[in-house]
């Protein structure tokens, strides 16, 4: 099921249960995961795209691993608030995702996360080679950990 709102996806939670957040690329994506008590997002791995049902195949294995309670795909607006082509195709995505899992799916607004990935891993002096290789995780892990700072200020997290 697709939550369009955060509030809604949060409500549709169970109590405990990692997430996994996506940042959806058109070469790859990138994957974190929360812990259980969902405090803390880690960058997992970057899984890079071929079919839908490849991709979807290993994002729910990934799941399945980690028991995960649900998925936070990352919205990529403009910076002016409105959604173009790339906002559509994820929102595409989820809908297809949807049809494979019962697990709630939700948004959450990822602008300026892969600048911040960015900036993260240059302060952290990482080779233009292994930014490249890690820039995906990096920016789902901002991602995810911006909805667990949401929730855990709702109240609703641990």
């Amino acid at each position: 099921m697709v939550l369009d709102e955060f509030d809604a996806f949060a409500a549709a939670l169970p109590r405990h249960g990692a997430l996994l957040g996506l940042d959806l690329g058109t070469k790859t994506i990138g994957v974190a995961v929360s812990d259980v008590l969902r405090g803390v997002a880690t960058p997992m791995e970057t899984v890079k795209r071929k079919k839908f049902t490849l991709d979807a195949a290993r994002l729910l294995e990934i799941a399945s691993q980690r028991q995960a309670a649900g998925f936070l795909l990352g919205l990529p607006r403009n910076m002016d608030g409105s959604e173009g082509p790339r906002c559509q195709s994820t929102r595409a995505f989820a809908r297809n995702l949807s049809q494979l899992t019962a697990l709630p799916i939700g948004y959450w607004d990822e602008r300026l996360s892969t600048v911040a990935a960015e900036r993260a891993l240059l302060e952290a002096d990482t080779s233009r080679k292994r930014r490249a290789e890690l820039i995906d995780n990096v920016a789902a892990s901002y991602i995810l950990q911006g909805a667990l700072d949401r929730l855990r200020h709702m109240g609703t997290g641990v």
